[in-house]
């Protein structure tokens, strides 16, 4: 796939650097000078496109008439919805991606300019904050389908109520499926009939409200 980013701020330059190791296709377009030298440290100098992202002439010397996806990550949030805008009303870029800076302004990143997908890292922050400290020893692994599911891990203390029962006799939620057990370094294909130690490392895919019923499952009793 061919991303154009558009915005040297540390979002971007992360995402270029991720991209770029999954074997994409990648430009990230900045112009201020002192944000460059910085950049060039981190990401290939070929990826590296120098200029305004909301200039024509650079918009198409970076390949936006080719580019799948755009990223725009700037710090300025009308300029993010500038550049979301044109791709797709000028350019006809499938996909638009515009990051919001200020929560304050997320009611504007919607179809109205053409923004495809909007990401709030603030309210991101907030959400993934609330969920670690409502999950108490319960550990996120991974995001998964848009933070709609999450790949869990937990620990099976002394007195869960979970500890020495068999799978298919947990009240489990429903969005809710234990995929691996790790026991003593060997790994267990979890099973109905597979019963739960103590010192388990128990990874599973749920949703948010499966994720919390599952860690009160396995919280120690007292």
């Amino acid at each position: 796939m061919f991303v154009l980013i558009m915005g040297g701020e540390p979002t971007g330059v992360q995402l270029a650097a991720f991209l770029i190791d999954q074997n994409h296709k990648v430009r990230l377009i900045e112009h201020r000078s002192e944000v460059l030298a910085n950049i060039h440290r981190k990401i290939p100098t070929e990826v590296i496109i120098h200029g305004r992202a909301t200039e024509l002439r650079i918009l198409e010397q970076a390949g936006i008439k080719e580019a799948e996806a755009i990223v725009a990550c700037t710090a300025d949030d009308s300029v993010n919805l500038l550049l979301c805008y044109l791709s797709h009303k000028k350019y006809h870029v499938p996909r638009t991606i515009g990051r919001i800076n200020d929560p304050g302004h997320a009611w504007l990143f919607d179809e109205l300019f053409h923004v495809d997908v909007a990401l709030n890292e603030s309210t991101i922050l907030a959400h993934l904050i609330e969920e670690e400290m409502s999950l108490g020893d319960m550990m996120t692994l991974l995001k998964l389908r848009r933070g709609q599911y999450s790949l869990v891990e937990v620990v099976i203390p002394e007195g869960a109520r979970a500890a020495g029962e068999e799978i298919r006799d947990l009240a489990l939620p429903k969005h809710c499926l234990i995929v691996a057990i790790i026991r003593q370094s060997d790994m267990v294909l979890p099973r109905g009939e597979t019963t739960l130690e103590v010192g388990d490392e128990v990874l599973a895919v749920a949703d948010s409200e499966g994720a919390e019923q599952l860690a009160d499952l396995f919280e120690q009793e007292e």
